[in-house]
């Protein structure tokens, strides 16, 4: 790993190779202008798409190359979620620098953004981009709460087992104007704990809208719609049936905040105004 110079003026000082394990960061640096400084890539890697081309994939999500990392001489890995403790491990016992954050909830990874940020000496330019994003947010709070009702939102992170929504997303549904079907289960961290063991459980919440993200397996609503007694929820027999790239909303950094959010916006908002019409009409 190589040594910084603490002659230098602090202009030049924090990590000069980073690796990114997860996408988030990726797209995060590549924001703040300061891709000059990533070495190495998650393979899932797809914002933006140019990183691909320009970086190394040295990763998956729970397993890495571990002998490509280290030969990239990184000063600093960066990775997310307990997933990830066995590759921050090895590269610990190798004298890599390795930071793995735990971010869950929106607040959580607004202030992982900033720690991201102030590591590279981008501060004021992630906080102009925070506030931006905070005042998007909670425009679309207040309109969401003229409502006269709220539709309740079913979101699938996997099929097979059923997982619900993890707490981000479930926040940023409430935040679009849903209520989330499944709202103690987004407490949890872990997949695992998301899972509805019982899938008529979701025939009883009866959700108005359904929200597939099937982490890197294109959502299948003719599949759902067909799972034994789903025939009589509403969101079923409405059509309401979405999805939602996982690229834009399972990873916890600026596409969930940004493009994921106003892909749930849209949903809501859609609803929203069907039901007015329909009020209209009655």
């Amino acid at each position: 790993m190589p040594h910084p110079d603490w002659r230098k003026p602090p202009s030049s000082l924090g990590p000069q190779r980073i690796v990114c394990l997860t996408e988030e960061t990726t797209e995060w640096l590549y924001w703040l202008g300061q891709e000059h400084r990533i070495v190495g890539i998650s393979g899932y890697t797809v914002r933006p798409r140019r990183a691909r081309d320009e970086k190394p994939r040295v990763s998956a999500f729970t397993s890495a190359k571990l002998d490509k990392i280290l030969a990239l001489e990184p000063d600093w890995v960066v990775g997310f979620s307990d997933m990830q403790a066995e590759i921050a491990s090895a590269l610990i016992r190798q004298g890599i620098q390795v930071t793995v954050y735990n971010q869950r909830s929106v607040g959580e990874i607004f202030s992982v953004l900033q720690q991201i940020a102030a590591a590279v000496g981008c501060t004021a330019a992630a906080e102009v981009w925070t506030e931006d994003v905070r005042a998007k947010l909670l425009a679309a709070e207040r309109t969401a709460a003229a409502w006269p009702r709220r539709p309740r939102v079913y979101f699938e992170e996997w099929d097979e087992p059923a997982i619900s929504a993890i707490r981000w997303v479930s926040q940023l549904m409430g935040i679009a104007g849903g209520d989330d079907c499944f709202p103690e289960l987004a407490q949890a961290s872990l997949g695992r704990d998301r899972i509805i063991a019982d899938p008529s459980e979701v025939i009883r919440r009866n959700p108005d809208i359904i929200i597939g993200s099937w982490c890197g397996k294109k959502f299948r609503p003719e599949k759902v719609a067909a799972r034994p007694g789903w025939a009589s929820i509403t969101a079923v027999r409405e059509g309401a049936l979405f999805e939602i790239k996982s690229c834009d909303i399972l990873q916890p950094g600026p596409a969930a905040l940004t493009d994921g959010f106003a892909q749930l916006q849209r949903i809501m908002a859609h609803w929203a105004q069907r039901q007015g019409r329909a009020g209209e009409s009655a």
